[in-house]
């Protein structure tokens, strides 16, 4: 699967210059051989632009929007600090919630999330057709009492998997967002998650074993990285993990 790999270096300079720069590491790494490069400046061409392939290393995350248009699928896979489902403009915090909204894909799971509260009293959250899995301890209010999400910390990832085979069947697309990964890696021009490298790529093989995955991103990549050793690591380890085999 080296040839399948497409690069967009989409959203301001930090993330143009990232995915530039994942592209020369892993070229020098001998990771890659044949690629490709999509660029635009709006999300709502992209689509047209883009091959259907089997992976894709992006920029912002609004690109991933851009990408679902192209490859058509029903559900969907976020692993993820952030929900992304902010529901006020279309943008890196709320394109999932503009993708199911406009039924671009028909349900989601995110696996991850730190943040999952809007920022502002005047920003509403996305809540239809989506299942969320914490990566700490978080509740959330069902009908006048609370209730807790399943969470990385309180479940097993075996039993997290098995409850989103259930709710998106079989196929889907796997978005991996870099910010992901515990602030040390440096890798996202935003707020860092909580998990591992070890972690994440335990949660990518069992998400392998459970599902057929039909299209991956790796989300988030920033101009940051260059100077990070372990982003560096982790950039190359996920990208190997999502297309092996």
């Amino acid at each position: 699967m080296k040839n399948m790999v497409t690069f967009i270096p989409f959203g301001e300079k930090p993330n143009r210059d990232g995915v530039m720069y994942a592209l020369e590491l892993l070229k020098r790494n001998r990771i890659i051989e044949d690629f490709v490069i999509v660029e635009s400046s709006n999300v709502e061409l992209l689509a047209d632009r883009l091959p259907i392939d089997k992976c894709y290393i992006i920029g912002d995350h609004l690109a991933t929007y851009g990408v679902l248009k192209r490859v058509k699928t029903r559900s969907l896979i976020s692993i993820d600090a952030h929900t992304d489902l902010m529901h006020d403009y279309l943008d890196h915090g709320s394109w999932l919630a503009y993708t199911l909204e406009e039924k671009i894909i028909e349900r989601a799971s995110i696996v991850g999330p730190v943040l999952m509260i809007p920022t502002t009293e005047r920003t509403s959250l996305w809540t239809r057709r989506v299942k969320i899995f914490p990566a700490l301890p978080r509740s959330r209010r069902v009908k006048g009492s609370w209730k807790a999400y399943k969470s990385l910390k309180t479940s097993s990832i075996e039993k997290i998997i098995e409850d989103i085979k259930k709710y998106l069947g079989k196929d889907v697309y796997l978005t991996v967002d870099l910010d992901v990964l515990s602030p040390e890696y440096k890798i996202s021009r935003f707020q860092h998650g909580e998990l591992s490298l070890s972690e994440l790529l335990d949660i990518i093989n069992e998400i392998k074993k459970n599902f057929n995955i039909i299209g991956c991103d790796i989300a988030e990549v920033s101009d940051k990285i260059k100077r990070s050793k372990l982003g560096k690591k982790a950039l190359i380890e996920v990208y190997i993990a999502l297309t092996e085999g």
